[in-house]
């Protein structure tokens, strides 16, 4: 099943993101600490050249510690690009962004030339409230539902530098399906591009498997079902999602567990490591391998009967 997901701005923001380039001195991309693959918009990789890179794992206090670690120590193998792990609504931590940005580009700040940034990252992980912070006052609209900001804006920080704000951007085919299916557990995606039990059955699966703690500590389980369908009518029962007859309400049982997972209620947690990404592109490289053998195939066949 592919995930697709793309307004019509995401689109027009990517062709000016390309325009803006030539003119940036330096790139942040805002990455869920959550998910620092499945966040990342691999539009970045293929624009960015030998531009440096900041990667701000944001929402750190929402992940796993020893995890997003281990994703800096990942990241930080590309040649240009450091990370911080950040909380975007810590205002008093943010100046480390600044001191970063200064210290990858020395010259711009010695010469007194004007910083050119350009801000990038997907809907809803906190871009907006970074650039606030940034700021030191509200600038950009933020909002708990994905793709507020609609177009690109210059923002002047009266620092040196000069932010270039662009929409929160998806790419038009979410090929890796568990890639869609991490992004719409935080909400990345909106709730209507996906059903509430699809993506809580692929959570429950996820936490059965890493985080069996923190579902036994949170709903009072004793011994976990092995499956994500008997996890969730565990919950159910639990917290009382009845219908007439005694059925569970699975749509409002998702429900409960997503907005656990999204708002940190089932504790810190992190939904992949760089070795399951790796992993997961391997099998992709092979997918990808077959359907263009297949279609290498169809046009053998049809010059054949022509």
């Amino acid at each position: 099943m592919k995930i697709q997901w793309f307004p019509g701005h995401m689109y027009k923001a990517g062709k000016e993101i390309k325009e803006t380039l030539p003119d940036i001195d330096l790139l942040i991309e805002i990455l869920d600490a959550r998910l620092p693959f499945s966040s990342a918009n691999p539009l970045l990789s293929e624009i960015r050249g030998d531009k440096p890179c900041i990667k701000i794992l944001n929402k750190a206090d929402l992940a796993d510690p020893t995890r997003t670690q281990q994703w800096q120590d990942f990241l930080e193998q590309e040649d240009g690009v450091k990370t911080l792990a950040l909380t975007a609504i810590q205002t008093d931590k943010v100046d480390t962004v600044i001191e970063l940005c200064r210290k990858i580009i020395p010259h711009k700040t010695t010469a007194n030339k004007v910083m050119h940034m350009l801000i990038m990252g997907i809907p809803n992980v906190g871009k907006s409230t970074l650039i606030n912070a940034l700021a030191g006052r509200t600038i950009a609209k933020t909002g708990n539902e994905p793709a507020v900001t609609k177009r690109q804006q210059r923002i002047d920080l009266h620092n040196g530098i000069i932010l270039c704000d662009t929409p929160g951007m998806l790419w038009p085919n979410l090929e890796n399906q568990n890639t869609g299916y991490r992004l719409a557990t935080t909400g990345a995606i909106k709730d209507t591009a996906l059903k509430h039990d699809d993506v809580a059955s692929f959570a429950g699966e996820f936490f059965l498997h890493h985080y069996p703690e923190s579902l036994k500590q949170r709903y009072q389980i004793d011994t976990l079902p092995a499956s994500d369908y008997d996890l969730l009518q565990l919950i159910g029962k639990k917290r009382g999602c009845l219908r007439s007859g005694g059925q569970i309400d699975i749509d409002k049982v998702a429900k409960i567990l997503l907005t656990e997972i999204r708002d940190g209620t089932l504790g810190r947690i992190t939904l992949e490591t760089p070795e399951m990404m790796q992993t997961e592109l391997a099998e992709l490289t092979i997918i990808r391998a077959k359907k263009e053998a297949k279609k290498e195939k169809r046009k053998k066949n049809w010059k054949s009967e022509r």
